[in-house]
């Protein structure tokens, strides 16, 4: 090849680089897209986890709503206070005090108190079990059935199944919520961390029906309501709830209960 021909072909390629350079260059000018720095600064302090809790699609997604007035500044059940501080600062506004919350498991039906229908082979999966008759070996239709659906998605290894029934390690649980959306029983629901007592059972059977399935259930007798003398407990559809707004703690709903359904909440995790 010629030097001439050499000369030419660099000319093209140096030219095309030159084009290929000045299109790129007016593109991230044209389409250019502007960054919040206060949305960055608010995503720095979220912890990162992408779990969902605060309604939001990720935590991108919560320091957009946070930083365009769309969701409080404390709105991370993860970070929790502390996060909600940090993140008031950068948006120079007061950080609400809001109450941490955990996760509570309404069933007591351990292996030892609940009755059997039949031996159940199969997927480890609560979800499943909604196909299978009675939706699954336990005879109380409301209980926990253990196979740890929750364990699996919660991330923070705060939910295990201890005697055939999920139980939550108040210190680890940080209220995301997934153990509650993925529990095809409904057991589980949030609760104040500074609640006494609650309810452990979800049963809607009536008294005689929770009295042959489940040693550990709610018989719907209503002493535990007409003792409470701040008037915190409901029985409805023969199963008794705590309003916790108005526990004082006193205690005496855990004395009358014949059935031991209301359980002190500080102590929920147990070993087999």
């Amino acid at each position: 090849m010629s030097i001439s021909g050499i000369l030419i072909a660099t000319a093209i390629v140096g030219g095309v680089g030159l084009f290929i350079g000045l299109f790129l260059g007016g593109a991230a000018i044209l389409f250019k897209v502007e960054v919040n720095e206060k949305e960055e600064a608010v995503l720095a302090q979220l912890p990162g986890n992408n779990c969902g809790g605060c309604g939001y699609p990720g935590c991108a997604g919560l320091a957009a709503a946070i930083a365009s007035g769309k969701a409080p500044v404390n709105a991370c059940p993860v970070g929790g206070a502390e996060v909600g501080k940090k993140v008031a600062e950068i948006m120079g506004v007061e950080a609400e005090e809001g109450e941490r919350m955990v996760a509570f498991v309404a069933c007591r039906g351990t292996r030892d108190k609940i009755k059997v229908d039949y031996d159940y082979v199969g997927l480890h999966d609560c979800r499943m079990l909604s196909f299978v008759p009675n939706g699954g070996a336990k005879s109380c239709n409301f209980g926990c059935l253990g196979y740890g659906s929750c364990v699996e998605v919660c991330p923070f290894d705060a939910i295990h199944i201890f005697n055939g029934v999920a139980q939550v390690d108040r210190q680890a649980c940080k209220a995301c919520g997934k153990c509650i959306s993925v529990c095809p029983k409904n057991l589980i629901a949030l609760i104040p961390y500074s609640a006494k007592y609650a309810a452990a059972c979800s049963s809607g059977d009536k008294g005689p029906i929770t009295m042959k399935d489940c040693r550990a259930g709610c018989i719907g007798c209503g002493i535990c309501e007409k003792n409470c003398p701040s008037g915190a407990i409901k029985v409805e559809n023969f199963n008794a709830t705590i309003d916790q707004s108005k526990c004082t703690g006193c205690g005496i709903c855990v004395e009358k209960c014949p059935k031991k359904v209301i359980v002190c909440c500080s102590g929920e995790q147990t070993q087999e």
